[in-house]
């Protein structure tokens, strides 16, 4: 069985925005729930969210092109359904859209998940899971 962990192989993640203000407004709102938080600008370009050291950067695209991620999930761990629950509605307060409600899911026993789409048309969500099957 896959298990979804913290500690992960990669050294940060980015994602484009197209509209920074708009998409820190979302990140700030979703990510809370979670721990994770805004860690302040990186240049006039890019923002830094983490727990404790910069791991998810949000920035507009370097090559001045539209962002794009078609294909491309990021997944926040959550500790619980409710905090799974509260990415979903303060992501959905914040501007963005329903990508998949908060809810178990079939293919993974225990697995409770949340997806959305950020401003920018990014597909991120948040997971737990519980000892249910």
């Amino acid at each position: 069985m896959a298990v979804i962990s913290g500690d992960g192989v990669f050294s940060h993640t980015c994602l484009g925005a197209s509209d920074l203000a708009a998409s820190t407004k979302f990140y700030d709102a979703a990510l809370a729930p979670l721990g994770v938080k805004n860690l302040g600008p990186f240049g006039e370009n890019c923002v830094l969210y983490g727990k404790d050291k910069p791991a998810f950067l949000v920035l507009r695209p370097g090559n001045g092109g539209a962002p794009s991620s078609n294909g491309v999930t990021v997944g926040f761990a959550a500790t619980s359904p409710a905090d799974v629950d509260a990415f979903h509605a303060a992501g959905l307060a914040a501007g963005g859209t329903d990508e998949g409600a908060a809810g178990p899911r079939g293919h993974l026993p225990g697995a409770y998940a949340a997806y959305l789409r950020d401003p920018a048309g990014n597909k991120v969500c948040a997971y737990t899971f519980t000892d249910g099957n």
